[in-house]
């Protein structure tokens, strides 16, 4: 039996935020705080109404292209108990093993509901990472401006990215098998002389060609994945201006989105930790001041948190309807 060491995760997140309090103290993150105002916070929940459907939208598609049904509604409820999740537990993806784990027993087939999962996230990680690439590559930010060879940003980003998409689908699929207690079920290539690994990409092929690649999935793909970008990059810039950063849209946006893409790495403590930490590195490249970043980067978590409190309400929710469905089901075996 391996150890457990998912608890290095969360430890990771606070050894960055050590470090920062270490390096800058913690005024940034106190005046972080006192910047948060009610209509930006209401501004930036309205916003994530927009972005939460969009991501939905988008596992329906990819969920309808792997063959399983889900409904608009039942995958924005999900969303939301997800992202409540994501924020208030280490690591940020138990949320949304939480989903793929509940979606896949209600549809009979654990394995194929958590690859929705991880389909929908990689699908939205890589049109985050190709938006961010070309932000920085075309606009004028104070980042792009930089000397050629004295910003390693597009490399770097480049490999963070892959690191950060390939570690959270990892912990998604490792974090779905424990809870499921057995393996998922595949439905491609049963021979048990083939390999695992042989049929762990027949899977993968299939799913890609069905579930992202098909002509009536990646189009509404793309769409919303960007749409859903944009709006976390609107959440970034109302979260720079609330904390009293004054550079332009043009300047905020490449930045917002490279910690957009630091955001994914499933390294922090409730979302707290390589978001504060990129953003400092980021601001202070950019010449707006790491105090500015970390400032930004309190302020928007603070957003996100109370953008997800809906589906802390949808959580205890659906544990009532839970416990309703299984006291009827005691109540007839005993009966009968």
């Amino acid at each position: 039996m391996r150890p457990d060491r998912s608890w290095l995760r969360p430890v990771a997140g606070l050894a960055i935020l050590g470090v920062l309090v270490w390096r800058i103290g913690g005024e940034a993150f106190v005046d972080g705080l006192r910047h948060v105002d009610a209509w930006s916070v209401a501004a930036a929940a309205a916003i994530a109404v927009v972005t939460t459907v969009c991501g939905a939208w988008r596992w329906v598609l990819v969920s309808r292209g792997l063959g399983t049904e889900l409904s608009l509604r039942s995958a924005v409820a999900a969303c939301y108990r997800s992202q409540f999740l994501n924020v208030t537990l280490p690591g940020g993806v138990l949320g949304d093993v939480h989903r793929g784990v509940r979606h896949g027993r209600r549809g009979g087939d654990l394995g194929r509901g958590l690859r929705s999962v991880v389909w929908e996230r990689a699908a939205g990680q890589v049109v985050l990472v190709v938006l961010t690439v070309g932000a920085v590559l075309l606009l004028p930010s104070p980042v792009s401006s930089l000397p050629e060879g004295e910003s390693p940003l597009p490399t770097v980003l480049l490999v963070a990215a892959a690191l950060a998409v390939v570690a959270a689908l990892a912990v998604v699929v490792a974090r779905g098998r424990r809870v499921s207690g057995k393996r998922p079920t595949v439905r491609v290539a049963r021979d048990a002389r083939v390999p695992r690994v042989s049929r762990a990409g027949q899977v993968a092929v299939a799913d890609l060609r069905a579930g992202l690649l098909g002509r009536h999935t990646w189009p509404g793909v793309v769409a919303v994945s960007t749409v859903v970008v944009v709006g976390h990059v609107a959440t970034f810039v109302l979260a720079a201006r609330s904390a009293g950063v004054t550079a332009s849209v043009g300047d905020l946006v490449p930045l917002a989105l490279v910690v957009l893409v630091a955001m994914a790495v499933p390294l922090n403590v409730a979302g707290w930790g390589p978001r504060e930490g990129v953003a400092a590195w980021a601001f202070g490249v950019a010449g707006l001041g790491v105090a500015g970043g970390v400032g930004t980067a309190v302020v928007y978590g603070v957003m996100s948190f109370v953008a997800a409190l809906p589906g802390a309400a949808l959580l205890v929710t659906s544990r009532r309807e839970t416990h309703r469905a299984t006291g009827v089901a005691a109540e007839g075996a005993v009966s009968g």
